[in-house]
Parts: structure tokens; sequence; C-alpha cells
């Protein structure tokens, strides 16, 4: 670790310890938000300085044990203190590469729940059945996680499948986890409806959106067009006898967002105006740092066969993520939720990008 880092985390040091003293004379009472943000500079410099304090604690014993290793003349002792050293040094690497990780610009959505919207893409009827896969997919991971599942919108198609699904998932952390899920799926499987047994390639596009607060953005009331009608879908149910749908047009940017599957006509406009934030929200992200988030267009994807990040093969029951390189064959287990394998490397993968980055 060089002098300049060395000098920045014993600023950090210092800091904290003012810091703290700052927070025990807050009244929380009368300034909340005050006291929730100065505990959560705490709670991230407190990160940074406790791996800085592992780091100087394990290179003193390097010093202690490089002394005792030239005053040691038994050779069994010597090759002790040598592996002492060895590992001593590797654990120091580690955490030098823990805390330029720490010290980074945290991705500001990385807290917020997110919304997830899964379309079918080429592939037919097919594609929409592989949709209502993915959906349950995802609902399992959030059971494993204990992370509440909030359906938005399901819309049917015409043989079991779904032509749109959007929902959300909230608890603390779930865009951090569940942003690298962004884009498009590819099922290869011989369909139930598949007479002569050949296996058919389908995909569903995932769009990942963190969800945005009132308070993210602020949509002037008079840039939306607001246009209802009477929702419709297969079967006699599903189609409502009043004009309960809704349909949003951001006329600035000319985003739409549709909703139609409450019966009430303002729970709809409320959903659909969740949507619209999220995608508002992300795009005003993107252009404000475009290298590190990716606008929605290129998350979905195309929905064509060769636009893939995963593919999911149900005859040799493998799972692989292109973008890593990364095959599991456990495709049973992955469907039941079993994301960790995918999710953990997803992210190790983009720390170490970003700490490249940051050291070229």
């Amino acid at each position: 670790m060089d002098k300049t880092l060395i000098d920045k985390l014993t600023g950090l040091e210092a800091s904290l310890k003012e810091l703290e003293q700052d927070l025990s004379k807050v009244d929380i009472s009368k300034d909340p938000q005050g006291y929730a943000e100065m505990a959560k500079r705490h709670s991230d410099l407190t990160q940074v300085v406790d791996l800085f304090n592992q780091w100087k604690t394990l290179n003193s014993d390097i010093t202690d044990a490089q002394e005792l290793l030239t005053e040691e003349t038994d050779q069994n002792t010597k090759k002790e203190y040598e592996l002492i050293i060895s590992d001593s040094k590797a654990q120091v690497e580690d955490l030098t590469s823990k805390i330029k990780l720490a010290l980074l610009p945290k991705d500001p959505s990385d807290e917020k729940d997110v919304l997830v919207e899964i379309r079918p893409g080429a592939g037919g009827e097919e594609a929409s059945i592989w949709v209502g896969d993915l959906y349950k997919m995802y609902n399992r991971y959030a059971e494993r996680n204990s992370w509440k599942v909030e359906k938005i919108e399901l819309i049917d198609s015409d043989m079991g499948g779904y032509s749109k699904i959007i929902f959300a998932i909230k608890s603390k952390g779930v865009y951090s986890k569940l942003k690298f899920e962004a884009g498009a799926h590819r099922v290869q499987r011989i369909p139930k409806t598949e007479s002569q047994g050949r296996v058919h390639t389908s995909i569903a596009t995932v769009a990942v959106l963190p969800e945005a607060e009132e308070v993210d953005l602020n949509i002037d009331q008079n840039d939306l067009k607001v246009d209802v009608y009477r929702s419709s879908g297969p079967g006699g149910q599903s189609v409502n006898t009043t004009d309960s749908a809704v349909r949003i047009t951001h006329i600035p940017t000319g985003l739409v967002v549709s909703c139609q599957d409450e019966k009430s006509q303002l729970k709809n406009k409320n959903q659909a105006m969740r949507i619209l934030r999220a995608r508002l929200l992300k795009a005003k992200q993107d252009e404000a740092a475009a290298e590190r988030a990716k606008d929605r267009k290129e998350q979905v994807g195309s929905g064509e066969r060769s636009d893939k990040i995963r593919t999911y093969n149900y005859k040799d029951n493998r799972v692989s993520d292109h973008r890593i390189n990364l095959t599991v064959k456990k495709l049973d287990q992955v469907l039941d939720g079993d994301l960790d394998d995918f999710v953990d490397a997803l992210v190790a993968d983009h720390e170490t990008t970003r700490l490249a980055n940051l050291e070229e």
C-alpha cells in the first residue's frame, strides 16, 4: 500500500473519531434525517477503518516475525516464521484490495428495492411460458433470502404463458444483488406442445430497475399524458367492463407505461407511476454515470436468440452465464431459486473490474 493511501486512511481514522463525538451530541427527535445521514457515514467509515486496523496488525506481525527470523538458529522454527510471514503477506494483499474496494464510490441505488420486468422475446408461446418460469425462479430466490415480493402486473398470454410480468422485490440491498440479472435469458428445451420431441430455443428479457421514491426526482404533471381504457386479456374474467386500465406517456422522453392488472383505475395509475418513476430514475442515472450503469434498452436487449446473458439447457441440466463463463449442472436447483453461484460470481467480477479500472 502506497503512502498516499495510508495517509488517506489515517485521515479517515481521525474523521471517524470526530463523527462519533458529533453523533453523541445530535438530538434525534429534532433532526432525524441528519442523524440518519451521520449514522450511515459512520457505518461506511467504520467498515474502512476496521479493515485498515487489520492491515496494520498484520504488518506489525510480519515485522515481528522477520526480526525473530534473523535471530533464530533452529531450522524448524525458522520455517514456522517463514510460513507466518508468507501467510500474513497474502492476507495483507487481500485486505489491501478490500480497502480499495471499500473506498470506491458506491452505486447510490444499491440499497434500493427493485422493479423487475419480464417479457417474452423470440420463441412464440414457448417464450411466454418461459417468462412464467423465470418469475417463479425469482420468487423462490426472494423466499430464500426472506425478501418481500409484490405483484404489480401479470398479463396472461393465450396458452398459459405471460406477455408481461412486472413485480417488486423489497429489502435492503436487493438492487446490489439483482442488477446483474438484467438481460436476455435463453432456454433450450422440448416444449410441451412439441409432438416430435425437438428442442426449441426461446428468449425472455429481464429488466431490473431500482425503485424510485418521489423525492428521487420531480415529475411535472404537465409532462404527463394519461389515457384510460378497457383492459383486455384471454378469458372472460380477465376483461373488465369499465375503463380501469391506465396508460401514462411522459411527453419529454416519450416513455410509455401501461397498467391494467388492478380493477381500480386509481390503483392502476399509482402502479404505472411507480414503473415510470423507476424508468426515469434509471435514465437519469445512466446520463450521470454511463460507465457504471446501462440503460433499459441495453438491459433487456433485442430479444433475439443470439442476444443472451445466460442459457438454461434442460437436456444437460445445465445453466451457463456467458458474461463470466460460469456453468453449473443443476438447472433444477437454479430454477428453484438457487441463484447464489451466479449472483456472488457476478458481484465479485464487477468489483474486480472496478478495482482494475481504479489501479490503471
